[in-house]
């Protein structure tokens, strides 16, 4: 397939394009074809002189535009066909009547040539298979001799004029090689703007792609990772909230601590409510010690004249009298009470120091 010629679209060129194609080369410029049409011009001009150039029709030709080419690179059949003489080759109409008396089947021929309003195109028989060598497409297109004349039948009723391609073409690398080999097309080639169209879509999708990816890995998140993000954000307020609970208890036990120093070194009595306070518990048992001290020591002044033995027998019992009452002042609190006494006093703790500093 890469050893046929085949010109792309480029503007409306497409006669120099079909004739190239048909040719094999670069056989015609836009200026060669110009200079066709501009011959033919002259040759209408000069028949239309011969009735005279004072006549109507002679001024109404001359201020015609040209009916063989025009700025856009359109050449019309008879440009064409004048340019196929050169090299022998002519042109006959693959619907006219004489033709079809001679029905002749199209995979004998060995060109075509196709024309719909302004566009030409050529279809040839490199080797021993056809080819639609279309300048609109994107490559030669490989046609079969069974679908040969259904394709050109289709042509006819989209509303192609077919032109078959009479003579002896140039010979060309591209038939040599295929008379000793058969390609094979796997895919058929697309039409010049379908490819555009693919292209700019897939670039269109490759920028939104593009996009997308972008986003995400920058602010933007997936609903899954955006879900997951929440969850651990929610665990890390919790944890904040437990952390500055934690603090606040730490800071509440300081603070009690420091009230209760403070309050020892001001020798001031706190008491709220029902419950003891440490410092009251604290007196009432140094009340209680030295209530029983001035016992012990009465009971001794009352029994010195006694008995050694009777002394010592006494002052055993006062020593066990002295550890009882406080083994049961201990145990009348149990380890609850003792517990609640100690919170309630950290609480009033706190609140005292509240309002002193408030009172501040």
């Amino acid at each position: 397939m890469e050893s046929i010629f085949h010109e792309k679209q480029e503007g409306s060129l497409c006669a120099q394009h079909c004739l190239n194609n048909l040719l094999q080369g670069e056989y015609f410029s836009p200026v060669e074809l110009s200079s066709i049409a501009h011959q033919l011009d002259e040759e209408e001009r000069m028949r239309m002189a011969e009735g005279g150039v004072t006549s109507e029709d002679y001024r109404t030709f001359l201020q015609q535009p040209s009916g063989n080419m025009d700025d856009s690179g359109f050449f019309s059949i008879q440009v064409i066909s004048n340019a196929l003489k050169v090299w022998g080759l002519e042109l006959i109409l693959f619907n006219s009547p004489e033709y079809q008396r001679l029905r002749i089947d199209p995979i004998n021929e060995r060109s075509f040539i196709c024309n719909y309003k302004e566009h030409w195109f050529t279809v040839r028989k490199l080797g021993k298979q056809w080819f639609n060598l279309n300048s609109l497409l994107t490559g030669p297109e490989l046609i079969s001799d069974t679908y040969l004349a259904l394709f050109l039948a289709q042509l006819q009723q989209e509303g192609y004029s077919i032109f078959v391609v009479k003579g002896d073409l140039p010979d060309c690398e591209a038939d040599q090689l295929l008379q000793m080999i058969r390609v094979q097309q796997m895919h058929r080639p697309k039409l010049i703007g379908e490819e555009l169209a693919q292209l700019k879509e897939q670039r269109v999708q490759k920028t939104d792609l593009e996009r997308v990816l972008e986003v995400n890995d920058g602010t933007g998140m997936l609903d899954e990772d955006e879900e997951d993000f929440q969850r651990a954000l929610a665990l890390s307020r919790q944890e904040i909230d437990m952390e500055d609970e934690e603090a606040d208890l730490r800071r509440a036990i300081q603070l009690s601590m420091q009230g209760t120093s403070r309050n020892r070194c001001q020798d001031i009595p706190q008491t709220s409510g029902s419950h003891p306070t440490s410092e009251e518990l604290r007196k009432r048992r140094e009340a209680y010690f030295e209530k029983q001290q001035q016992q012990q020591q009465q009971q001794q002044q009352q029994q010195q004249q006694a008995l050694p033995g009777q002394l010592t027998h006494l002052c055993e019992k006062s020593s066990t009298s002295s550890e009882a009452p406080d083994r049961d002042l201990g145990d009348s609190m149990s380890e609850e009470d003792m517990l609640q006494a100690a919170v309630t006093m950290s609480l009033e703790t706190v609140r005292s120091n509240l309002k002193t500093e408030g009172k501040k």
